[in-house]
């Protein structure tokens, strides 16, 4: 179970037995994951169920930011949830009655992953009461931070490149430099009017120093082309700077807003992460993530290769499918 310190922080006893790498004692052990939207954009899907729990190949788009967050060092993981999000919180629980039935088929590889995902790292959870934005949600983890540096993640991104996490990279720029750094990548321009864009100076190999931050400014207008991804490790200054903020665009208190308050008081710093990025919020990109990590896994990639072959081969198109056969907007005949 999660211990909550006399300040008011997760207590960093050891978690359960997950064979993960543990950081030092005084760096960054704790990942906050906003988990309380709507999930407007992958509607009818998210309805019912939660976007995070939305399967990216056989695992839920959660589950991939909570496994980069381990195999970065990270063992204490809050989400910040709200109604109707419990199959969130249940998926990392244990399952007795699952657990039970796998024995009973002797079905050891799967029991193992059961146990496996239920014993990733200590995990609490929180609610978002009110729908006032990703600052807010940050700033509803305050307690169970408390006054320590800590990761957040934006679970609708995907960042892959096993062989060293965005995450670990951010934190090993953290422990250089004791201040905030953000994960960036470059995006074309006619992309950059959606996102958070920094005005930088340059700092080191890929790595830059945050002069300022526009959110979502016209190509035209941007200080640069280095877009502000679901990647963050933040001083607990932060939570200060997110108290003060008043809503911004939408009504809602923004991070970007609380982070540019923080570049007056020390320096922020950003990061272009090596990795691959999938935008999971999006229907294409979770079409992407859900083909590609499939054609980089040894058990599926083959067959998958195989099926995309196929389909070029037989020159398949949409005229192909069934009439009953309607997109998201379309109406059954």
């Amino acid at each position: 179970m999660v211990r909550i310190g006399q300040d008011g922080e997760l207590g960093l006893s050891p978690a359960a037995t997950t064979g993960t790498p543990r950081r030092p004692a005084g760096t960054v052990r704790v990942a906050v994951f906003p988990a309380a939207g709507l999930g407007t954009r992958m509607l009818p899907a998210t309805k019912a169920q939660p976007k995070e729990m939305l399967n990216v190949v056989d695992k839920p788009l959660i589950q991939y930011g909570i496994e980069e967050a381990v195999a970065s060092g990270l063992d204490h993981i809050v989400l910040v949830t709200a109604a109707g999000k419990t199959a969130i919180e249940d998926h990392f629980d244990l399952s007795a009655d699952l657990e039970r039935l796998l024995e009973r088929k002797g079905d050891t590889k799967m029991l193992a992953e059961v146990r496996r995902i239920a014993n990733l790292a200590q995990i609490a959870a929180v609610r978002q009461k009110q729908a006032l934005g990703l600052g807010h949600a940050v700033l509803v983890a305050r307690p169970f931070v408390g006054q320590q540096p800590f990761a957040v993640f934006l679970p609708d991104d995907i960042i892959y490149h096993p062989p060293d996490p965005c995450m670990a990279q951010l934190l090993r720029v953290f422990d250089e430099r004791r201040c905030s750094v953000i994960a960036v990548e470059r995006v074309p321009y006619q992309e950059i009017s959606k996102y958070g864009i920094v005005a930088v100076r340059a700092a080191g190999p890929r790595l830059h120093q945050v002069v300022d931050m526009v959110e979502k400014p016209p190509a035209d207008q941007a200080p640069s082309d280095l877009a502000i991804m679901g990647r963050y490790v933040l001083t607990p200054e932060v939570f200060d700077m997110l108290e003060q903020t008043p809503p911004g665009a939408g009504g809602e208190i923004q991070l970007t807003d609380a982070i540019r308050r923080l570049l007056e008081h020390q320096p922020v710093y950003c990061y272009e992460y090596v990795g691959r990025r999938y935008d999971c919020g999006s229907k294409l990109g979770y079409l992407r993530a859900t083909l590609e990590l499939a054609l980089a896994r040894d058990d599926l990639g083959a067959d998958v290769r195989r099926l995309l072959q196929d389909l070029a081969a037989s020159g398949f198109s949409a005229a192909d499918m069934p009439a009953r056969t309607t997109g998201s907007h379309g109406t059954a005949s």
